[in-house]
């Protein structure tokens, strides 16, 4: 299990283990969820919005003219990303964290990212919003799933197995977000073919790195990550059973070694389902699937 008292975060193209500095005090997530998710994006809003039009530094993650907003796009895709946030939060059975925009007037391309924070927020660039915009608001869905699922590994020290570099811990967010895409009370797009192209926009930041410490696993895998986590995305899992089976079957199905014991998390009926995608997950994990096949999948 990882030290949860250092602050860390999780970039889009690096990992920072870090102590980080900010011109915004760092704020407790809600103690509370709320029953409408609305309600809840308005109460993280009203907390943050004074602080947020007055924050002229963000931290040294990001460009020294850049600066914190509680706005994105319009009012209307402001509330679209709330809302997510806080439904995302939900799924997971947790309370939303807050979730702020970074924006440079100066250097614009400088905000194409998004960073999870140790200490409970997200701060999310706008740059990276526009351009996942093009292709599908979607796209946007999937890349804010990715980064709450690093909350939950802040908040329960997963993942559970442990690399040399972020590896791990990236391609479980993409099968996290690939499970909230599908759960009925998530994003619930019930074929895969509806959430593969919007995909192909956060796995073009694979990499080929596999020694760096950053290295976020390479693009053929991040494939195979999200599409392991839309199949696990039939049933109702929590955290923890993610977790378990996430790296159950990755490890396992995916190298050609299947564990034999079954423990606390081991449910017969979905280790039936997943064993019938055996051979496609393989196929997606070694690179040998096309992108026509890959983005046709049910």
């Amino acid at each position: 299990m990882k030290n949860l008292n250092f602050k860390r975060t999780y970039l889009l193209g690096l990992t920072f283990v870090a102590v980080l500095q900010s011109c915004s005090k760092d704020t407790d997530s809600l103690e509370q969820q709320t029953e409408v998710a609305e309600a809840q994006e308005l109460a993280i809003s009203e907390a943050f919005e004074n602080e947020l039009h007055e924050c002229g530094y963000v931290d040294g993650n990001w460009s020294s003219t850049a600066y914190l907003s509680s706005s994105i796009g319009t009012s209307s895709e402001t509330n679209f990303m709330q809302t997510q946030n806080s439904r995302i939060a939900a799924v997971w059975g947790r309370p939303a964290v807050p979730l702020s925009f970074v924006k440079d007037n100066s250097n614009p391309n400088s905000t194409y990212n998004a960073i999870s924070y140790g200490s409970g927020k997200i701060y999310y660039g706008e740059a990276i919003y526009n351009a996942a915009k093009a292709q599908g608001q979607i796209a946007n869905v999937m890349i804010l799933a990715h980064e709450f699922a690093h909350q939950l590994q802040f908040t329960y020290g997963y993942p559970s197995k442990n690399e040399s570099t972020a590896r791990a811990a990236e391609l479980e967010a993409d099968g996290m977000a690939g499970y909230y895409l599908r759960r009925p009370n998530g994003y619930n797009k019930t074929s895969f073919s509806q959430i593969a192209t919007a995909y192909e926009f956060a796995a073009s930041i694979g990499d080929n790195n596999t020694t760096s410490p950053g290295h976020h696993g390479r693009s053929y895998q991040r494939r195979s990550a999200v599409r392991l986590g839309f199949l696990l995305g039939a049933y109702d899992l929590n955290a923890a059973s993610f977790d378990y089976n996430f790296f159950y079957y990755y490890n396992g199905v995916l190298n050609g070694s299947y564990k034999q014991e079954k423990p606390e998390y081991f449910n017969a009926e979905l280790d039936k389902y997943i064993r019938s995608y055996a051979k496609e997950l393989q196929k997606i994990s070694n690179g040998e699937m096309s992108d026509e096949e890959y983005f046709n999948l049910d």
